[in-house]
């Protein structure tokens, strides 16, 4: 199995804007009112969301392994849709600069791994909609487009806490 590192296809974020697309058209129709207040039912969502843009920033180990893994997957999916469903094609998007994580962000990235199982393990089952929006994150996160700002916002933002917090500034 060939799996291609920190590359993704138009197919690829075609798959993480639908599962964002799918989670906000649920929570819009799943609301009467929406206001600011209603608006805190996605916070799980976009939370697990960001961890997925901070695995797939992961540069290596088991974590950035397996965002690679979940990138290579979404970006399959991705461009079978696109090629097969619709006729299209589906060329790398990739953005040309590449963001890395300091070793405090790295370490960010475990403690929130850590909550994440926390999360996850709380009730019986296997959740659906955590590994669903992980890979969202996983799949915008290295887009080079408006899909794949939230790179760009929040490596710099993670390394520089988890820097602070730690003690390497």
């Amino acid at each position: 199995m060939n799996f291609t590192h920190n590359v993704v296809s138009l197919g690829g974020v075609t798959v993480g804007l639908s599962i964002a697309a799918w989670n906000v058209t649920r929570w819009w129709t799943g609301h009467k009112k929406r206001n600011l207040a209603a608006l805190k039912d996605l916070v799980p969502f976009f939370i697990t969301a960001l961890y997925g843009v901070l695995l797939i920033l992961s540069a290596g180990g088991i974590l950035g392994r397996g965002a690679d893994v979940g990138l290579w997957g979404s970006s399959a999916i991705g461009d079978a849709a696109l090629k097969h469903g619709v006729g299209g094609d589906s060329p790398n998007v990739t953005r040309h600069s590449n963001l890395v994580l300091s070793d405090g962000g790295h370490a960010v990235v475990i403690i929130a791994t850590v909550v994440l199982v926390a999360v996850w393990t709380r009730k019986r089952g296997f959740r659906w909609d955590i590994f669903f929006n992980l890979v969202c994150g996983i799949s915008l996160g290295l887009s080079s487009g408006v899909a794949g700002a939230a790179g760009f916002v929040l490596s710099p933002v993670v390394s520089a806490a988890g820097d602070w917090t730690v003690g390497l500034l």
